[in-house]
């Protein structure tokens, strides 16, 4: 299992259902845009002080980054 892409995909999820765009996030926590948005991409490791920021502004546990998602099953 690839944890970049789990991170990836709930940072991503935590963004858009907060409301945030990358760009302000990125500011918020203190981050370049261009890096936020290679970690929604599974580009790039984020660094433990990186995750806590982006955290706190989007207001969830770090530990929500890495969860993984649930499968979805198809509706026939």
């Amino acid at each position: 299992m690839d944890y970049r892409h789990v991170f990836a995909t709930n940072l991503r999820r935590l963004r858009t259902e907060k409301g945030y765009s990358q760009e302000v996030l990125a500011h918020e926590a203190g981050v370049n845009r261009t890096y936020m948005s290679k970690l929604e991409k599974g580009g790039s490791f984020v660094g433990l002080e990186v995750m806590v920021r982006l955290a706190k502004v989007l207001q969830v546990e770090p530990a929500d980054f890495l969860k993984v998602p649930a499968r979805r099953t198809r509706k026939i």
